[in-house]
C-alpha cells in the first residue's frame, strides 16, 4: 500500500513560522462558458452538504439531466455580469475577493506585530482550497485562521467549507493549529456596516416603502433537522433594523435563488416581490446581507430578474443595495473578527519581538545541525 505521505517532509528545524489566514468563499467558473459552468457545477452540486440526497438517485440526476441543460443557462448569466473589458479576473465574486484580502492584509499589518500571510480560496473552482491553503504552508504558517465569508452559519456553506479544509489537511503530515470561524451574523461591526450601506443609500435615493432583505435559501427540511441558517438570517435583519431605528413593518426576511422541486424557507424572494405593488409598496430596496461580495445571485438575479418583476407588477422605483464588497467599515470588521479569533497566539500579541524569535529559529536550526540533522 502506498503511504500516504510518501514524499513529503514539511519539517525543516529551525524554519521561521508565521501565522496564516485563510479567506473562503463559494466559488466561481473559470470562464463564463459551457465546459466551465459544467465542471463548476458538477463539482458544486455534487456536495453532499449542499444536496443531500441518496448518493446513487442523484448521480444519475445530476449527470443524467440536470448537467445536460443548466450549464449553457447558466453560462448565459454569467455572461451578463462578467466583467469583459475590466483588468480583473472577469469574475465579480473572484475580483471582489481579491479586494478584500488586499484591504485585510494591509490592516492586519498595521495591528498585528508579528508575520502575517493571506490566501485566497474558492469551496468550489479556483483558487481551490487546497491551493490556498499550499500556499500558506510554502510561507510557513504554523498557525492557521480559517474564515468563510459566509456571516450566517448554514450547513451547505460553512459546514462544506470545513469539510473541504479538513479534506485537504488529511493529506498533511504536519498539519498546522487551526482554528475556524463559523459565523458573524450578529458581529457589531458586520451589523454596524450593513445599517451604513442602507444610510447612505436612503440619504442617495430616498427612504423607500419596503427594505426586503434576502437571503440565500436553503430547503426546509434543513433547517428542520437543526440547521441554524433560518434563525440567523433573522437575527442579522433584526439587529440592523434596530441600529437604523425602522420599524418592523419597514423591513421584511424574504429567501432566494431557488433549486429543485421541494419546499424551501419562506418567504420566496421573487414570490414576494411580485406582489409588494399590489399591497401598496411601490419604492423598494433589496439588499442580501449574507452575501459577503456581489455575485451572480446579487447582481442578475436580485438586480435583474427581480426588479423586472416587481416593475411588470406595477413598481415605480426598485433599488439594490450593493452587497459589502470591499467597503472600508466591511474590512475594518472583519480585520476586528480576524484579531479576535487569534487572540493568544504570537503574531497577534503587542509583546510578539520579531528579532528575537528570528534569533531563537536560527540557534533551533543551529543545534540541529549540531547534533546531525541533514538540514
Amino acid at each position: 500500500m502506498k503511504n500516504l505521505f510518501e514524499g513529503e517532509r514539511d519539517y525543516r528545524h529551525g524554519s521561521s513560522e508565521r501565522l496564516g489566514v485563510l479567506l473562503l468563499n463559494l466559488g466561481t467558473p473559470d470562464a463564463p462558458d459551457t465546459p466551465s459552468l459544467r465542471r463548476y457545477l458538477k463539482e458544486f452540486l455534487w456536495d453532499p452538504r449542499v444536496v443531500e440526497a441518496s448518493r446513487p438517485l442523484w448521480w444519475l440526476i445530476l449527470n443524467g439531466i440536470i448537467l445536460r441543460t443548466r450549464p449553457a443557462k447558466s453560462a448565459e448569466a454569467y455572461q451578463e455580469v462578467w466583467d469583459h473589458e475590466g483588468e480583473g479576473t472577469g469574475s465579480p465574486l473572484l475580483d471582489i475577493s481579491h479586494r478584500q484580502m488586499a484591504g485585510l492584509e494591509r490592516r492586519i499589518g498595521e495591528r498585528f506585530e508579528g508575520p502575517v500571510s493571506f490566501a485566497l480560496g474558492m469551496r468550489y473552482g479556483n483558487p481551490s482550497i487546497p491551493s490556498a491553503l499550499a500556499q500558506l504552508q510554502k510561507a510557513g504558517a504554523r498557525r492557521v485562521l480559517v474564515l468563510p465569508l459566509y456571516p450566517q452559519y448554514a450547513g451547505a456553506t460553512t459546514a462544506s467549507t470545513f469539510d473541504g479544509v479538513v479534506q485537504e489537511l488529511q493529506k498533511w503530515r504536519w498539519i498546522p493549529e487551526l482554528r475556524f470561524i463559523n459565523h458573524y451574523h450578529r458581529h457589531p461591526g458586520y451589523i454596524r456596516s450593513l445599517a451604513n450601506s442602507v444610510r447612505e443609500h436612503f440619504e442617495a435615493h430616498g427612504e423607500p416603502d419596503l427594505l426586503l432583505t434576502s437571503y440565500h435559501g436553503v430547503p426546509l427540511r434543513y433547517v428542520m433537522d437543526g440547521d441554524p441558517y433560518h434563525c440567523e438570517c433573522h437575527v442579522t435583519t433584526r439587529l440592523m433594523r434596530e441600529e437604523l431605528g425602522l420599524p418592523e413593518d419597514k423591513v421584511k426576511v424574504t429567501f432566494q435563488s431557488l433549486f429543485g422541486k421541494e419546499e424551501w424557507v419562506k418567504p420566496y424572494t421573487d414570490e414576494t416581490i411580485k406582489g409588494l405593488p399590489g399591497k401598496g409598496v411601490k419604492k423598494l430596496a433589496v439588499m442580501c446581507p449574507g452575501f459577503s461580495a456581489d455575485c451572480l445571485e446579487t447582481i442578475e438575479e436580485i438586480e435583474g430578474e427581480n426588479k423586472e418583476y416587481f416593475m411588470e407588477a406595477g413598481g415605480e422605483t426598485f433599488h439594490y443595495i450593493p452587497a459589502l464588497n470591499d467597503r472600508e467599515d466591511h474590512l475594518d470588521a472583519l480585520a476586528d473578527l480576524i484579531a479576535q479569533h487569534a487572540r493568544g497566539w504570537p503574531e497577534a500579541e503587542p509583546d510578539y519581538d520579531r528579532e528575537a524569535m528570528e534569533a531563537r529559529w536560527r540557534a533551533s536550526r543551529e543545534r540541529a545541525l549540531a547534533m546531525g540533522a541533514d538540514r
